[in-house]
């Protein structure tokens, strides 16, 4: 699963992505600076790993991850091929989610590529050329359904209508995630065309060290002019996270972060984010060799959640042994638990829940 950083030109998205994967993508101030899109995967912060790291004592750690790509900044007229266009759009429609990176500081220094700071403006840039990209498949597609159903094809006549709901929805300057559609719809007709706009979204406002803690002006206009949109904003000063990033020591980065005010970096804040956007949970394994955090869809079954571990799990799945985070926490061991009579066994239509520990027996 990944999510995509896009943003215009020079707005901070590689700065950004080298604080949350410590990679050292290219950054400078000046526009295409990111041409091939860079790739980390990033650790998610949990505290409940640490918490299970301190009770279990085992010899190894491993957090869940999560993948997360720079994409090349973009431009007006991308949708028509304009600058880095066709490349930029089919690096997005690769990812899952979309972390938009708006410009939310003043600073004379810092070229923008349209010579003044507004990032509803930017916001609608971007949106209107991935629009526009929609509505070029849409209309593609709408073209082939229409001709089947011409001839009477009941499913097709559905296909269409739903169809022609998304052309007007786009025409309108419309995100097709904030199209209205029944879930079945949905699923059927939109999901296939793997729409980009269709993608869930993060507004992350990039904002200078003053505004650190509470935001300004241009992040209440972000949160306002998509407040229908069933998106999510966050705000982090960028280059200050870069500074931090770049002290030795952790105790260093914590004096830092407390002299602003924070208590973690933007940047954990926002990989959670990005992690839950992508509507990932996590579910551990607790033992004395390894603590391992394992990523799960949300609403994934105890077979699933094994098959993270290996196939073999899911296809000879038995049992899964559970405990609750909670109880493990409050009892302080796996034995305790089991003497509290709280370790529960569970079958193959369990649904997992996030930051359940288990254990699965199988038979391959």
């Amino acid at each position: 699963m990944k999510a995509g950083i896009v943003g215009l030109p020079n707005v901070g998205k590689s700065t950004l992505f080298n604080c949350l994967s410590n990679a050292k993508a290219q950054s400078a101030n000046f526009p295409f600076c990111t041409i091939e899109p860079n790739i980390g995967v990033v650790n998610v912060p949990d505290p409940r790993l640490e918490k299970l790291d301190e009770l279990v004592n085992p010899q190894q750690v491993i957090p869940a991850t999560v993948e997360i790509v720079d994409i090349a900044g973009l431009v007006k007229g991308a949708s028509k091929g304009e600058g880095l266009g066709n490349q930029f759009l089919g690096n997005i429609r690769e990812t899952d989610a979309i972390l938009h990176v708006l410009r939310c500081f003043d600073n004379d220094n810092v070229v923008h590529v349209d010579g003044s700071v507004d990032p509803i403006r930017d916001k609608e840039t971007i949106d209107m050329e991935l629009q526009l990209k929609d509505l070029e498949s849409v209309e593609k597609k709408l073209d082939k359904v229409k001709r089947a159903a011409k001839t009477g094809n009941k499913e097709a006549q559905k296909e269409a209508t739903i169809l022609t709901t998304l052309k007007e929805g786009l025409e309108a300057g419309q995100s097709v995630r904030a199209i209205e559609l029944s879930k079945e719809d949905h699923a059927e007709f939109v999901k296939p065309l793997q729409l980009i706009t269709d993608k869930p979204v993060m507004y992350v406002c990039n904002v200078d060290e003053a505004a650190a803690v509470e935001g300004n002006t241009y992040v209440n206009k972000v949160k306002e002019a998509v407040k229908d949109e069933n998106a999510e904003v966050i705000f982090l000063a960028v280059g200050t996270e870069a500074d931090i990033n770049e002290l030795e020591s952790y105790e260093e980065r914590q004096m830092f972060l407390e002299d602003l005010g924070l208590s973690e970096p933007g940047a954990a804040k926002l990989i959670r984010g990005a992690y839950n956007l992508l509507n990932l949970e996590t579910y551990f394994t607790a033992g004395e060799k390894e603590v391992r955090a394992w990523t799960i869809k949300k609403g994934a079954t105890a077979p699933q959640a094994a098959g993270v571990i290996h196939t073999d799990f899911e296809k000879g799945f038995i049992r899964a042994e559970v405990i609750a985070y909670n109880d493990y926490v409050n009892f302080g061991s796996e034995a305790k638990v089991k003497e509290a009579g709280k370790m529960r066994v569970e079958g193959k239509e369990y649904t997992v829940k996030d930051g359940d520990v288990m254990h699965f027996r199988f038979n391959v």
